[in-house]
């Protein structure tokens, strides 16, 4: 494909690269964390800065990166532009790219949630696409905040011509993949996102991807 093109910017132009952040604190107790804020871990920052090597061995140099407002995806970046070489890149910070709010969920142990609403209910809650948990977000509402935030910022960055790093979070991820890819609801649910996996998506002027390279 053309990502594996070495003539220099012209082959990396209109690039934009997503990688959900590495392990925070309160994935590795099996919590539910949405906006709540932990930072990684020691894997978490393993995670990142393999990322950040990854991104450098394919030669990536970028013009701007966007993150959350969450310490976790915020300190993943800040790895990765380490390792790039680029600490004083223009970032965008901004709650539109947050993690799915988990509402009564945030902070319960996933078994504990299980106990207390039943595994079935707690299924739905988390791979159904517009069933929200009590006081929280659906898949649906998260893309309802990422998706014109995406559109409006982010998108139009790539389409000129820029290379973006997006560092977020599973289901704000999801949500931009879901656009880019025109993927359904059932498919977005299926698509797993592995921690501190850069995915690659080349642009076209249609807005549709040309290519996509998982840099696992």
């Amino acid at each position: 494909s053309n990502l594996k093109r070495s003539n220099g910017d012209d082959a990396m132009s209109g690039t934009l690269v997503l990688v959900r952040h590495g392990q925070s604190e309160w994935n590795l107790k099996n919590l539910f964390t949405g906006w709540k804020d932990p930072d990684l871990t020691e894997q978490g920052v393993r995670e990142a800065h393999s990322a950040g090597q990854k991104l450098k061995a394919k030669g990536f140099h970028f013009d701007i990166a966007y993150t959350s407002a969450l310490t976790r995806a915020q300190h993943t970046l800040k790895i990765m532009l380490e390792e790039l070489g680029q600490t004083g890149l223009e970032t965008i910070r901004d709650q539109a790219l947050n993690e799915r709010d988990y509402g009564d969920l945030t902070g319960l142990n996933k078994d504990d949630a299980r106990k207390k609403w039943g595994e079935e209910q707690v299924h739905i809650w988390r791979r159904s696409y517009d069933i929200a948990p009590p006081g929280g977000e659906s898949l649906k509402d998260t893309l309802a905040r990422s998706l014109p935030y995406y559109m409006k910022h982010i998108q139009p960055d790539v389409l000129s011509g820029k290379r973006v790093l997006v560092a977020a979070h599973g289901n704000s991820i999801r949500s931009l993949i879901m656009a880019i890819e025109g993927l359904t609801p059932e498919e977005i649910l299926k698509r797993e996102l592995d921690t501190g996996v850069p995915v690659v998506y080349r642009l076209g002027a249609d807005s549709r991807p040309i290519s996509v390279e998982v840099l696992s």
